[in-house]
Parts: structure tokens; C-alpha cells; sequence
């Protein structure tokens, strides 16, 4: 198995970037409407009631599709995307203790694990030298070392601010409006910092051919 910080991007992930993209997203949205359809499931495929309440089935179709997904990613581009499959086996776990113990805590603190994780590593990367976010968004952009570095500064504490806002969330609120909050919150959030950050990736972006003439 090969991750995608380990290899240059390929020819497929070039060509259906869309594609790509329904494979990360995919997942949450099965998540958000098997919360909102979970009694209906639980009519309609009654070995699901066995599984817990809304939240819990829920989680549990969360994590076939995460399975899938990372299947078909593995099967079309040849290798799986660091962030999604880091995602993907936290979902695994704490989705599985959640099920296994009945216990939603799990699953709700799997966003503020993840965003932790990624925010940790790529501040402790600068720490010791090293922008990682450049092994993982390769395919997306070709930047020069500074502008990696600051890349990578901004996410580290963007994902932080995230993993504190989920906390903040799935304390306070029902789980109907965490669940809203994960798909429809996280998300625009999310793609208002992407497109903010277009300013200093437009400053650091390398040519191609620029790139090619590097030893």
C-alpha cells in the first residue's frame, strides 16, 4: 500500500479531480442523511436496530463508506490520499468503540482527535524543518519552499481551531445539531480558509518548467 505523500500525483488524480474530491466528501454526507433516516433504516433493514439509536447507525454506515471509499481511491489512483486515510482509520476505531460500548463520546471526538493530529504534525513538522502539507497537497499545487512553510503554519493552526470547535459543539449542543454542524458547519468553514489562502498561493506558486529546471 502506497499513501499519497509518497508518490507523485498521477495521471488520474490530474484528470477527475472531481472524482476525487465525491470520494473524500462522500462518506460525511452518508453520515449526515443516515442520522436524519436512521428510524427509517432501522424499519426497513431491522439488523440495524441491533446496531444502537440514530447517531450509532449512523456511525456505522459512516464507516462502510469510508471503507469504500478508500477501496475505489486505492483502485483509481493507484495509491490512498494521507488526510482521508489518517480520517478514515480514527473513524474506524472510535467509531467502533462507540458501537461496541454504545457509547457516542467516542465518534464525537473522533473530528477533535483527527484535526489535532494534523494540526499537531504540521507545526511540529516546521519545528524540526519540514512543511509537510506539501507532501500531501502535491497534486493540487507546486509552491516553492516558503510558501509551503506558510501554508503549512496556517493549516497546523487552522486545524487546531477546529478540533477546539468540536469540542466546544458536541458539548453544548443535541447530537442532531452537532451531526448538521460536521456536514454543513465544517465544511463552508473549511473551503472560506482554502479560499483565503489563494492569495499567498497565487505569490508562491513555482512554474512547471521552473520546477523541472530544479536539481
Amino acid at each position: 500500500m502506497t499513501l499519497e505523500s509518497d508518490t507523485k500525483p498521477t495521471v488520474e488524480e490530474k484528470h477527475r479531480p472531481m472524482l476525487k474530491f465525491a470520494l473524500e466528501i462522500g462518506p460525511l454526507l452518508v453520515f449526515f442523511f443516515s442520522n436524519i433516516r436512521a428510524e427509517w433504516l432501522a424499519e426497513t433493514f431491522p439488523a440495524l436496530s441491533a446496531v444502537g439509536g440514530p447517531l450509532l447507525i449512523a456511525t456505522a454506515l459512516f464507516m462502510v463508506a469510508t471503507v469504500i471509499s478508500l477501496i475505489v481511491s486505492k483502485i483509481v489512483f493507484k495509491h490512498l490520499p494521507v488526510m482521508p486515510f489518517v480520517s478514515g482509520l480514527v473513524v474506524l476505531v472510535f467509531g467502533s468503540l462507540s458501537i461496541w460500548l454504545q457509547d457516542e463520546t467516542f465518534i464525537k471526538m473522533k473530528p477533535t482527535i483527527v484535526n489535532a493530529l494534523f494540526g499537531v504534525a504540521l507545526l511540529g513538522g516546521l519545528f524540526f524543518g519540514k512543511a509537510l502539507l506539501g507532501y500531501v497537497f502535491n497534486a493540487a499545487f507546486n509552491l516553492d519552499a516558503l510558501g509551503w512553510k506558510k501554508l503549512s503554519f496556517r493549516w497546523g493552526l487552522f486545524f487546531l481551531f477546529l478540533a477546539v470547535l468540536n469540542e466546544v459543539v458536541w458539548r453544548n449542543f443535541s447530537d442532531d445539531v452537532w451531526v448538521n454542524f460536521k456536514v454543513w458547519g465544517t465544511m463552508p468553514i473549511t473551503l472560506i480558509f482554502t479560499f483565503a489562502q489563494m492569495p499567498l498561493i497565487m505569490r508562491h506558486t513555482v512554474s512547471d518548467a521552473a520546477a523541472e529546471t530544479k536539481p
